[in-house]
């Protein structure tokens, strides 16, 4: 069993007592999420114990888990955020203190707060060297490294920098300045404080994979962490070789880059990961935590451990960035997904939920690979999106798909289909699709219609509206032979809406169908272009009706033709 060292130690000593070494965030770490408001509370808890609590009294600031050998530079598994954050606080008062005239005060707590942030003359406990700071973050994925050691260096900031050390340290440094102007007699003795009174529970383990034990039950117990620091931090800890690491810590770094540059997180890509990995062994089961999942209850993270993992992850991730983003895949992935597939994802990506990328994301890592990719992933999408519309319009409900979906997801892995049975008779079905008018499914419905249309050759714009062609807010009692009772009831029916580009929507307005019309010869929407020619100057109860015959009529065309039908 590895060594494990548990001690109360004050800030001061805690951060002074590293002479000659230096504490590692490593490099498998989240980068530094603390916002502004983290360090508001920290400051004003500190301050009102401060001001209201007995002398004699400690305050709490939580455990650290390090990991490494005495005398090393030890290793920083669970508490970076915290230690980083002090780091700044002390920095911002060292800094005030740099700016005081130096007399007895002044110059003993220089003497106290710098051993904290660097290493010191052993006789004079003077700073003589500043680029030696007592802290060193290693984040692979942290691209304000540079900014962090800097502050600690020269104690300057850019207050027009967006990154969290600079707005923390900012914010630490106003509020020293305050403090100590309201308050002078007490700002020395706050900082005596914070050195002295402040207490923090290092954890201390001699190897890394006893540290990463309790990094990781102590956040299974509840503190914030997302589940891929969890990951990261198992998966880092499979490579034994430092390049193999260092190899991984980079492209983590790519994975985490090409998330957020796909509008999705890296939790997102691990779940729908598990249910490649649920397909495989045929797992149908409610769906439980991904922690808990991944962790799979005495095999200890075993799923992590397998072949390809990382190698997965990241071509999943690189798939629904090309989606997310329309942006075609490069050359070396080897697929195409041209506009034609891409129309079935984008009605899918305004679909009420997302289990429709489950089986999506095992088919593409079945058929990534082969040469007819992109027809064989639309026919995929169309035959899903069949199934999933109808059986929303049926039973809107999320709990209505989860079963279908998991059941689904085997046969992908099976059989590299989707053939999900599902009853309906047209007429009734025909009549349920009102009921979606107004509800979720409104959008991809109409979104689905306008790219059946076969003059619709390129992509809508994401940033597509809702128009209403009788407009919702029409100001004259001119309804050409309808009242307003009537107009109103009709004004959400399909029939009187159209997907329509935002600006010339916003351009449109509430006008009359006439005057839109001119409008609508500038979009690059098909359906919209259609209604520009439309023969009549008004838009009444008729051409509503007319056109929701015709809109419903498509809608069911589309699923008979796609849907793997058994009889009602």
């Amino acid at each position: 069993m590895a060594d494990l060292h548990v001690s109360k130690k004050t800030i001061g000593k805690l951060l002074s007592d590293i002479q000659g070494n230096k504490f590692i965030i490593p490099d498998f770490q989240r980068p530094y999420k603390w916002e502004k408001e983290k360090c508001e509370t920290l400051w004003n808890d500190i301050t009102s114990f401060f001001d209201n609590d007995p002398p004699d009294s400690d305050y709490f600031l939580g455990t650290i888990v390090f990991a490494g050998e005495e005398k090393k530079d030890p290793i920083v598994i669970d508490g970076q955020q915290r230690i980083t954050s002090l780091f700044l606080l002390l920095r911002a008062f060292y800094k005030k203190l740099e700016l005081m005239p130096e007399d007895d005060d002044v110059l003993g707590l220089k003497m106290q707060v710098g051993p904290c942030i660097w290493d010191v003359h052993s006789i004079s406990k003077r700073v003589n060297d500043f680029t030696k700071i007592h802290i060193l973050s290693e984040v692979a994925t942290e691209e304000d490294n540079d900014v962090f050691h800097n502050i600690l260096k020269t104690g300057e900031y850019n207050d027009k920098a967006q990154d969290n050390y600079s707005i923390n340290y900012g914010y630490f440094k106003k509020s020293c300045d305050d403090y100590a102007m309201n308050k002078p007699t007490k700002w020395y003795d706050l900082c005596v404080t914070i050195l002295n009174r402040c207490i923090i529970l290092p954890i201390n383990c001699n190897t890394e994979d006893a540290a990463l034990t309790i990094f990781s039950t102590l956040n299974d117990r509840g503190l914030p962490l997302a589940d891929s620091d969890i990951f990261k931090a198992r998966i880092y800890k499979n490579y034994t070789k430092p390049e193999e690491r260092k190899e991984f810590t980079e492209l983590w770094k790519e994975l985490t880059d090409i998330c957020k540059k796909g509008n999705f997180s890296i939790d997102d890509i691990f779940r729908y990961y598990s249910h490649v990995l649920r397909a495989k062994v045929k797992d149908k089961s409610k769906e439980i935590g991904l922690r808990r999942f991944y962790q799979g209850g005495k095999d200890n993270y075993s799923k992590l451990k397998q072949n390809g993992v990382m190698d997965n992850i990241m071509s999943l991730a690189y798939f629904w960035f090309y989606v997310n983003s329309n942006t075609d895949p490069e050359i070396e992935d080897g697929y195409i997904i041209s506009t034609e597939t891409r129309k079935y994802l984008h009605c899918f990506n305004h679909y009420p939920n997302e289990f429709w990328k489950y089986p999506t994301s095992i088919f593409f890592i079945k058929n990534k690979d082969i040469s007819s990719f992109d027809d064989d992933l639309r026919e995929f999408l169309i035959k899903l999106m069949a199934f999933l519309f109808a059986k929303f319009i049926d039973t809107p409900s999320i709990n209505a798909i989860k079963d279908d979906i998991y059941n689904a997801c085997i046969t992908v892995e099976e059989n590299n289909a989707f053939d999900r049975q599902f009853k309906m008779d047209s007429d009734k079905f025909s009549e349920k699709i009102d009921a979606q008018s107004s509800a979720r499914l409104m959008r991809p419905l109409l979104l689905l219609d306008a790219y059946l249309n076969e003059n619709q050759n390129e992509l809508i714009k994401n940033t597509f509206d809702i128009e209403h062609i009788f407009p919702k807010k029409w100001q004259t009692t001119n309804y050409n032979g309808w009242d307003e009772k009537d107009a109103q009831a009709y004004l959400d029916r399909f029939g009187n809406k159209i997907v329509f580009e935002k600006k010339l929507n916003i351009q449109a307005g509430n006008g009359y169908f006439e005057k839109k019309k001119e409008k609508y010869k500038e979009s690059e929407i098909a359906v919209v272009l259609e209604l520009a020619t439309y023969p009549k100057s008004d838009w009444v109860k008729d051409d509503i009706e007319k056109r929701e015959k015709e809109f419903k009529n498509r809608i069911v065309k589309f699923l008979n033709e796609n849907l793997n039908l058994v009889k009602d």
